[in-house]
């Protein structure tokens, strides 16, 4: 018996698939547990990391803190708030908080202005660009201990290749001592610094700069802006949130100094570099008290806390207006 096309064709055109009965909430069930389960498993490694190195060491500051507890002796007991007034009654407290606000807002200053100027240089693609963008970063590939090691043999009076050339040239009479007074051994030790973070800065920001849209600049151009009216009114402006993250990790990073200053200056002369840091050094494995230690330590963690805090809502309002 022959069909024929007609009919096949009728046929086809009322032919439809036969329908699967509708997946419910109960066979999407198994596939939402299923995800969240595989997304606990690749965070799993995080949390355990964080649990470890943050938040038990943490707990464990924050014991000490509360606790009479000498570098060698171990847990003798609850003293609160015995360290943490010991601390703000330390002669050298307040210096080295003061200090380490100078420290900070000279280095803040100078390091990112330095910094936004570099990544202005080298932001277009010209002949050598690429050249200058790695001579200028490769500074911050060396580590800043070895950093200070090096600046601290620069600076020697003795042996230092520096001292000799200044007194040929009749700038000084004799050897000079970069770190002889406090003047001059803050500022050399911010020279280092802005020496070898520069260039890291430098390339947060030339990142931000790479971002900004040519056409904004060309559309300034034709309306008749200058340099000085585009970099306020446009690179500034969208260069916002680089540097923000700039300012954040230079301020926190400075506000936490200890290398180079332990291997420049050792917190001298009398006493004059100590920073907040090396004051904690100074309590844990000079005078032997981890209590006193600790506290400071949680001074400083929620004075940080605060600050990062205060960047944040001030960045947000800056944002909104």
């Amino acid at each position: 018996m022959q069909v024929k096309a007609s009919d096949r064709a009728a046929a086809a055109e009322h032919w439809a698939p036969p329908r699967h009965p509708a997946r419910g909430p109960r066979a999407a069930a198994p596939r939402r547990w299923s995800r969240k389960v595989q997304g606990l498993g690749y965070a799993a490694p995080t949390a355990v990391f964080v649990a470890v190195f943050f938040l038990l060491p943490l707990l464990l500051v924050g014991q000490m803190s509360l606790s009479d507890w000498p570098l060698l002796a171990g847990d003798l007991g609850r003293n609160a708030p015995e360290n943490y007034t010991d601390v703000t009654d330390s002669t050298l407290f307040w210096p080295a908080v003061r200090f380490t606000l100078l420290y900070t807002a000279i280095v803040t200053v100078v390091l990112l202005g330095l910094a936004l100027l570099l990544a202005l240089l080298v932001q277009e693609s010209r002949p050598g660009a690429g050249f200058f963008r790695t001579v200028y970063f490769l500074p911050g590939a060396l580590g800043l201990a070895s950093a200070s090691l090096l600046f601290w043999g620069l600076y020697s009076p003795t042996t230092g290749p520096l001292s000799r050339p200044l007194g040929k040239l009749g700038l000084a009479d004799g050897p000079v001592s970069f770190l002889s007074t406090p003047t001059s051994a803050l500022l050399s030790t911010v020279f280092l610094v802005v020496w070898k973070f520069a260039g890291f800065y430098m390339l947060i920001l030339l990142v931000g700069l790479q971002r900004i849209p040519h056409e904004v600049y060309e559309a300034a151009r034709m309306d008749g802006a200058g340099r000085g009216q585009i970099f306020r009114r446009i690179t500034l402006p969208l260069l916002r949130p680089s540097l923000a993250l700039s300012l954040l990790l230079c301020v926190t990073g400075s506000l936490l100094a200890f290398d180079q200053f332990f291997v420049l200056t050792k917190g001298g002369p009398d006493n004059s570099t100590v920073t907040v840091v090396q004051l904690i050094y100074r309590e844990a494995f000079q005078r032997m008290n981890l209590g006193t230690a600790a506290a400071l330590s949680i001074l400083v963690l929620g004075a940080l806390l605060l600050l990062n805090v205060l960047q944040f809502l001030g960045l947000r309002r800056a944002d909104e207006s």
